[in-house]
């Protein structure tokens, strides 16, 4: 039998445990496409061809849970980053008041059990990089009170505390500074995000954090050697930990044969003067003719429960989700273009006889289970200490 016959199966167990994905960057495409005038483009309306996710197609895909990520990119810098990942938070609460039937705020684990009780997608946020709090602590507190419920250490890019996956070492993983902000995630109880960082800073923050922590966006580098996945010690880490990976579905980063493929369209884009993360309408079109010239190595479903497969041997059942990166990318898996398509990945982990139960972990369990553990030690930590007032100068000898 092969994952067609089970996606009646797969639709039955997601009407159950739906999906809970750890990264959609709708919001940074409304800014790009429409400078968040949801009155252009609603998600209530079909919008496909235009953007990877509106309601209807979460209700197909049997989404339950997303974190919206308030990603702003790594070239901004200091309060213009703050500036925007206000923004970015602003705009995801004027979707949740806009389609209140759908999308209900959540903040907390008891929060995400209730809206799928009540038949809602809980909405979260996630601040993609360190650069959103400008080296300081308080800002860090100030998104968590605004409702962000993790933290990306870093993008593309280094910051002075922390390394990047995609830059040239600077700091060795994590700075004093960078140990400083994990422990105050901890205290405040926003989940420690290390996707896109270097392995490196994975290794510091896990000897650091007090908290499970989790990979919004990374899948398995003993399956497709880029440095934004996970290695296979860091993978094994997780259980004591108690953190999940959820592994992602963007080309570049599962299948081998698609790192050079994108190397060279990220530099066509660079060549027309735009930046190789943009999707709008224009990026797209220069994307659609490179893509025409040079035919794209192609991922499928199977490509990603690769991944998960060799994620749940080493890392365990208890410790992997899911974490597409819709809107993020210009270029998606056939079968998994659009938020509809996440039936066909768990009719493809049932055809290799996935459990029910393993896949009730991975796509809902989990992640509830690390939120609701992040908040216990935040209650924890919270009774030894009062908020750090350290700041970068203090601890790296570093001007603010």
């Amino acid at each position: 039998m092969g994952a067609a016959d089970f996606l009646d199966e797969a639709r039955e167990l997601l009407a159950a445990f739906p999906v809970v994905d750890g990264h959609n960057d709708l919001p940074w495409a409304l800014r790009e496409h429409v400078r968040y005038d949801l009155d252009r483009l609603d998600i209530a309306d079909d919008q496909s061809g235009r953007l990877h996710t509106d309601i209807r197609r979460l209700r197909q895909g049997g989404v339950g849970g997303q974190f919206w990520s308030v990603y702003v990119r790594s070239d901004m810098a200091g309060d213009d980053a703050v500036s925007a990942t206000l923004e970015q938070i602003d705009v995801v609460g004027r979707l949740l008041a806009r389609h209140p039937r759908d999308l209900v705020r959540a903040l907390t684990a008891d929060d995400m059990e209730t809206a799928r009780g009540e038949g809602r997608i809980a909405s979260l946020m996630g601040a993609e990089g360190g650069h959103s709090i400008n080296n300081s602590l308080a800002t860090l507190r100030a998104l968590h009170t605004l409702g962000v419920r993790y933290m990306t250490l870093t993008h593309n890019d280094n910051l002075a505390w922390a390394d990047s996956a995609t830059d040239v070492p600077r700091v060795g993983g994590l700075s004093a500074f960078g140990r400083e902000v994990v422990r105050e995630m901890n205290r405040t109880g926003m989940l420690v995000d290390l996707s896109h960082v270097a392995a490196t800073t994975m290794r510091d923050a896990l000897a650091v954090t007090a908290a499970p922590v989790i990979f919004s966006h990374s899948s398995a580098r003993a399956v497709c050697d880029h440095p934004r996945n996970i290695p296979d010690d860091v993978l094994a880490l997780l259980p004591a930990n108690g953190g999940v990976a959820m592994a992602t579905f963007v080309p570049k980063f599962i299948l081998p044969a698609a790192v050079a493929w994108t190397q060279s369209a990220d530099e066509n884009m660079r060549a027309h003067g735009l930046h190789a993360l943009d999707t709008t309408a224009e990026a797209m079109k220069i994307h659609q003719a490179f893509e025409e010239a040079n035919p794209r190595p192609v991922a499928t479903p199977a490509t990603v429960a690769d991944h998960l497969d060799h994620m749940r041997e080493v890392a365990g059942i208890d410790h992997i989700g899911i974490g597409g990166d819709f809107d993020g990318t210009a270029f998606t898996p056939a079968g998994l273009e659009d938020v509809a398509g996440y039936p066909n990945l768990i009719a493809e982990l049932l055809s290799r006889r996935w459990s029910a139960s393993d896949l009730s972990k991975l796509t809902w369990q989990n992640a509830v289970r690390v939120l609701r553990a992040a908040e216990d030690v935040a209650r924890s930590l919270q009774a030894e200490r009062g908020p750090s007032l350290a700041t970068i100068g203090e601890l790296d000898g570093t001007a603010v």
